[in-house]
């Protein structure tokens, strides 16, 4: 493939995941505030749904150890740490200027999340992740705005990258994300010639920053907010 195929975003969106966790507790308001400050273009956070229907932002969905851990889905958010924030929590305290990537993992929470979102006027710039395509077909049917994210593992696409790409842009599926050692400058080609943006999780180092740039990488997820702002704002638009 000898043509360079342009990125579909340019700078790349730097989603701080977790929030600032490098400096603060991850997933609570004070770590998103701080990754905004830092420069984050977006926020990363996993989305789970309580017994009274609120969206709250955790990474592990449950409260307490073994035998006695509960799960966020039955308990009210009454009963859960003043420190785990809901989406309506995130968007009144930090606004709604940035890109939000969700790990969706509660699909009850489809509904609630979007709507969170649309009342605070930030639908289209909500990104919402599965690994399940059939799942993602669900919300597509369900809400025509609100971009989606298929997340996997190469060697769990069975047909391929180059058909993979096409089948998400045929069910309207946004990006595909992979881990920063899946991505290659080919498979990202291969997914902006189909019109799916391609994003890369665990971006820790500069130097791997640098590497995924390179390869026109739309979107980065990482601990390290300041070293991501450094490098994209170095060379996100000069390398692309």
């Amino acid at each position: 493939m000898s043509e360079r195929v342009p990125a579909l975003r340019v700078p790349p969106i730097v989603f701080a995941h977790r929030g600032a966790m490098d400096r603060a507790p991850e997933n609570t308001l004070p770590a998103f505030e701080l990754a905004l400050s830092q420069g984050a273009t977006g926020l990363e956070s996993d989305a789970w749904m309580t017994s009274d229907g609120r969206v709250v932002l955790d990474h592990d969905g449950v409260l307490g150890r073994w035998p006695r851990r509960q799960r966020f889905a039955d308990m009210p958010r009454s009963a859960l740490p003043a420190h785990v924030p809901t989406l309506d929590d995130l968007y009144a305290s930090c606004g709604s200027a940035f890109e939000l990537s969700l790990d969706v993992k509660d699909p009850a929470a489809f509904d609630a999340i979007v709507s969170a979102a649309r009342a605070a006027g930030a639908v289209e710039r909500l990104w919402l992740c599965h690994d399940d395509l059939a799942v993602l077909d669900a919300w597509r049917r369900a809400d025509e705005v609100v971009h989606l994210v298929h997340s996997t593992r190469v060697s769990r696409i069975g047909e391929g990258v180059r058909q993979g790409a096409v089948t998400l842009a045929e069910h309207r599926v946004d990006a595909l994300n992979l881990h920063r050692l899946d991505w290659s400058e080919v498979y990202a080609a291969l997914c902006h010639r189909a019109g799916v943006h391609a994003f890369a999780w665990d971006v820790q180092k500069p130097g791997v920053v640098e590497q995924l740039l390179d390869m026109r990488v739309d979107a980065i997820y990482g601990d390290h907010v300041d070293q991501m702002v450094t490098v994209v704002g170095r060379d996100g638009v000069t390398s692309r």
